[in-house]
């Protein structure tokens, strides 16, 4: 459901603005004509939302997602309508090194600003971005929205509780929260050089092998950054019309299960290169085998994503030529 002039100076609070799926979201508020407040923690100048000069365009809050008394004062000072809550600690390998970090951002900067929330009169929608680790590992797939969350390793724990906290909050003190499910972002702005497409296209670029760090062979669902900013404004838009959906939770997927090994070899096609990938095979607490059934979301929100996997990975190509440059 699209609604005219939704946006059009709607206080709009977004955590996780410095972060990939972030600065899309931003830009994309701005150009609805949102009234936007970006919740920043550490200071990002290549990210998109400093780099496009975005940054410019939005009030800024400086601090961390799990302060409350931070978040009651940004929701109510601002006096926001909506929020997007997309700040966490979104790296696997970081997770698994420092638990204790990953936690106090995930779970607990999710039940901080969930209760700042529960005290803002103002909020009337929240979008509470959870993932597909959520599930934790299961024999049946794709993953739909009935399968149990069972996080076993540090971040897919994580993420299984901000998702319970989110239910939790819908059904005792009625918050208008609504969860999605997305699998693997990947787009321009992706500046975690460890992961698999920004990592693979700055080595084709280097001249370099591109390394992947498991055998290759790990299923994923990945879901383009610009889709994903479009989803969340989406839902926003879907809940001002429809209570029912207030507690529940949506996959968001191309419903296509990708290697590793054939993602890569997608990317090293794209950029005409002939370079062979170094498969290292040292992955550890990492699910195998992921893919995400959107059917929910095409059936109650008419949901359908913009972009295939191909078109995705051709445009996130051309913007690390732009961003990398001759030096890369």
């Amino acid at each position: 459901m699209a609604l005219d002039n939704f946006w059009r100076d709607r206080p709009t609070l977004v955590t996780g603005a410095t972060g990939l799926v972030g600065g899309w979201l931003v830009a994309r508020l701005i150009a609805a004509g949102a009234d936007v407040v970006c919740l920043v923690r550490d200071w990002v100048p290549q990210s998109k939302l400093a780099a496009d000069q975005l940054i410019e365009k939005v009030r800024v809050v400086r601090g961390e997602v799990q302060d409350q008394k931070l978040m009651e004062r940004c929701l109510g000072e601002y006096e926001i309508d909506t929020v997007i809550h997309l700040a966490a600690q979104t790296i696997v390998t970081i997770a698994n090194n420092n638990p204790i970090s990953t936690f106090e951002s995930n779970i607990a900067g999710s039940w901080a600003l969930l209760d700042a929330c529960r005290r803002s009169p103002t909020v009337k929608q929240i979008v509470l971005a959870s993932s597909d680790k959520a599930y934790g590992d299961s024999e049946t797939l794709p993953y739909d929205e009935a399968t149990p969350l069972q996080g076993r390793h540090p971040y897919d724990v994580s993420k299984s509780c901000a998702d319970l906290l989110a239910q939790c909050y819908a059904e005792t003190y009625r918050l208008p929260v609504t969860i999605t499910r997305c699998g693997n972002f990947y787009g321009g702005g992706d500046l975690n050089w460890n992961r698999i497409v920004p990592g693979t296209i700055r080595s084709v670029l280097r001249g370099q092998r591109p390394v992947i760090r498991t055998d290759g062979h790990y299923v994923r669902d990945y879901f383009y950054v610009e889709d994903g900013a479009a989803t969340y404004m989406q839902l926003a838009e879907a809940m001002a019309g429809d209570v029912s959906l207030h507690g529940q939770a949506f996959n968001f997927s191309n419903e296509s299960q990708v290697s590793v090994l054939d993602l890569v070899n997608k990317i090293l096609a794209l950029m005409g290169s002939d370079l062979q990938p170094e498969v290292r095979n040292q992955a550890s607490n990492e699910i195998r085998h992921q893919y995400l059934s959107a059917a929910k979301a095409k059936k109650l929100l008419d949901w359908h994503p913009i972009f295939t996997l191909d078109q995705g990975l051709a445009r996130t190509v051309d913007w690390y030529r732009t961003f990398l440059g001759s030096g890369a």
